[in-house]
């Protein structure tokens, strides 16, 4: 089956996005007893407002976002709040939160007919990352999926070959391992940004049902098809899911 749409005219944008705000957001209590994560706020705007403004400065028009905890609160978020030129919408996981997998499963219908690629992004990173340029080394590379990385310290890890393809995964404080690529030697950590790069045909490749991680999807599909890296270093990255990662953020985003 072929799931890749390879001849594309240069220049071509990228217009649909999916941000993941469905999660308990257990490392941010107190404030997640009462909210969901994707409101916290940095420097007087929501993690969530912030990364629609930052998908729309990079000609994204259609958004996505999950929701399950406190789903009426990024409901009534995304009804009073308007963005001009932009179109957001809701992908309520109801009975259960669907992690990252299951949840871009459940709002596959947003994408059907698509024939360009999607990002998604979870709602409490926050970053600079230039998204012209991961679509550009997307386009150039022509692979599943891209995934947004750099070498920072994290407690997992992205396992890549020295042709930033996708062997494998790691946690770093158990020493776990899955293996994708059983046959490569070389085993790159990267750790991973919260932002992908999706050909609409993978969607047509995820077997799994229900809750599910997207990780496992990757790994799972890394044995047959080319899911990459994209490094970005020099970018700032910071995952706002801890409390005192709130005035690390308002240090670097005003």
């Amino acid at each position: 089956m072929n799931v890749m749409n390879v001849q594309r005219p240069e220049g071509t944008k990228v217009t649909k996005a999916m941000i993941f705000a469905a999660g308990m957001g257990t490392r941010l209590k107190p404030f997640t007893d009462h909210h969901p994560k994707a409101l916290a706020m940095v420097n007087g705007k929501t993690l969530l407002q912030r990364n629609i403004e930052y998908l729309a400065g990079y000609g994204i028009t259609n958004i996505i976002v999950n929701a399950h905890h406190f789903a009426e609160q990024i409901s009534d978020f995304i009804t009073h709040n308007r963005f001009p030129g932009l179109r957001v919408s809701l992908s309520y996981e109801k009975t259960q939160p669907l992690e990252t997998g299951g949840g871009l499963k459940f709002a596959s219908w947003f994408f059907e007919d698509e024939r360009e690629p999607f990002i998604v992004m979870n709602a409490d990173i926050l970053t600079n990352l230039n998204i012209h340029n991961i679509v550009t080394d997307h386009y150039r590379n022509q692979p599943l999926v891209t995934i947004a990385v750099t070498d920072r310290k994290s407690s997992r890890s992205f396992l890549f070959n020295d042709q930033n393809i996708l062997t494998g995964w790691r946690n770093n404080n158990t020493g776990e391992e899955k293996i994708a690529r059983t046959d490569e030697k070389i085993q790159i950590p990267a750790s991973f940004s919260g932002l992908h790069v999706i050909e609409p045909g993978m969607l047509q490749l995820m077997e799994q049902r229900g809750k599910f991680s997207i990780i496992d999807t990757y790994l799972q599909l890394a044995k047959s098809y080319r899911i990459m890296g994209y490094w970005h270093n020099d970018d700032t990255v910071i995952d706002v899911g801890k409390p005192e990662s709130i005035a690390e953020a308002e240090k670097f985003f005003v």
